[in-house]
């Protein structure tokens, strides 16, 4: 697991205020909206709407929220037009950095995300030049804590999983896009993930000492924040001290 993405693990695992909750929830109804304009109001015939929904509500968004997002989608209930943008940009001390972005006003949303990365010691790069870096997978995350960590990754291989890595405390299963449900479903028969999603992962990762990683993930950190931005992927990794140091701030 990638530096970042064990980082915001922790933080999903600590919970999150009232207000970063209400933040998420819009995210997420931004998300539903776009796949059933995409694909229809139909789960079962709409893929990206059905791994939008279960993403949804792994974080708890109420039922209703969901039911008013798919309408909005399909037009009943009105609702801005929603630009996908994806920047590509390099981060402090090299690291490659993807935002996805879902707007409603492009130039403010292009500025803000130019802003912090200026601000952080960063900047945006042309289309193409970082993207190759990643990859796009299925990623299940598990705690392992209480669970067999072992019985949980054969078990995810035998359902389809390419590859199940094992970090401190979390199994991380790999899948391509396509058999990521088949293999939650299988997986939570044996332990409920704490995320399942469609994400990028990066081939290589770079590895940062304490102070750069800090300085890094602040940066991504602050581009999580912002209302436009759906997610935030990077090439970063760092010492299990960090992390240690990092869930002590959090």
């Amino acid at each position: 697991m990638s530096g970042h993405s064990k980082w915001s693990q922790i933080k999903r695992q600590k919970g999150v205020s009232d207000h970063r909750r209400g933040q998420l929830f819009t995210k997420l109804a931004r998300e539903i909206i776009v796949a059933v304009r995409e694909g229809g109001p139909s789960p079962e015939n709409n893929f990206r709407l059905r791994l939008t929904i279960q993403k949804a509500r792994d974080s708890n968004m109420p039922s209703d929220n969901i039911e008013r997002a798919i309408k909005k989608g399909s037009g009943e209930a009105g609702g801005a037009a929603l630009a996908e943008i994806t920047f590509e940009g390099y981060g402090p001390h090299g690291v490659a950095v993807l935002v996805d972005a879902l707007t409603d006003n492009r130039n403010r949303t292009v500025q803000e995300v130019r802003s912090l990365f200026a601000r952080h010691g960063g900047s945006l790069a042309t289309s193409g030049s970082v993207s190759w870096l990643f990859d796009t997978r299925g990623v299940i995350v598990v705690e392992t804590a209480g669970a067999q960590a072992e019985e949980l990754a054969l078990t995810a291989i035998d359902a389809g999983a390419d590859d199940v890595k094992e970090e401190k405390g979390y199994l991380e299963i790999l899948t391509t896009p396509q058999n990521l449900e088949t293999v939650r479903k299988v997986v939570e028969k044996i332990k409920a993930p704490v995320s399942a999603q469609v994400m990028r992962v990066a081939k290589k990762t770079v590895v940062l000492e304490e102070k750069e990683a800090i300085q890094t993930l602040k940066l991504l950190d602050h581009l999580e924040e912002l209302d436009d931005v759906q997610s935030v992927c990077a090439n970063l990794d760092y010492d299990e001290a960090v992390l240690e140091k990092l869930q002590a701030q959090a």
